[in-house]
C-alpha cells in the first residue's frame, strides 16, 4: 500500500498541469498574431477597370460588346479598354451591353 500524497504534490501537479495550458493558449495567441498579420500584409484587389472590350470565340477573336466595368453581364473574355477605345468600338459598330449602357455612360446613343 502506498502512502496517501502530500497536499504539496497535489498542488505541484496542478501546477504543471496549468502550465501546459498555459503554454498551449500562448502558442494558439502566436499563431493568430501571425494569421492576423499575413491577411494585414495582403493587397486589395485592384478597382476594375472602367471599361471593357467583350471578345468572340474564334480566329481573331474579334469585339463583340462594350460593357462599363461593373457590368454583372460581362464573360471572361472581356479586356480593359480606355474611354477613348470604348468610344470608338462604339462609333465602330460594336453594340454596347444592353444591361449596363456604356453608350449613355460615354454620352453616346445609338
Amino acid at each position: 500500500m502506498e502512502p496517501p500524497t502530500s497536499r504539496l504534490e497535489l498542488l505541484r501537479f496542478l501546477e504543471k498541469v496549468q502550465f501546459r495550458d498555459l503554454q498551449r493558449t500562448r502558442d494558439w495567441i502566436a499563431t493568430e498574431e501571425q494569421l492576423i498579420a499575413a491577411g494585414a500584409g495582403a493587397r486589395p484587389a485592384p478597382p476594375p477597370p472602367e471599361w471593357l472590350i467583350e471578345h468572340g470565340i474564334g480566329t481573331g477573336r474579334p469585339a463583340v460588346r462594350v460593357h462599363v466595368g461593373g457590368c454583372w453581364d460581362t464573360r471572361t473574355r472581356c479586356k480593359a479598354a480606355t474611354a477613348d477605345a470604348a468610344r470608338q468600338a462604339l462609333a465602330g459598330g460594336i453594340p454596347a451591353c444592353p444591361h449596363c449602357r456604356p453608350d449613355t455612360a460615354l454620352g453616346i446613343l445609338e
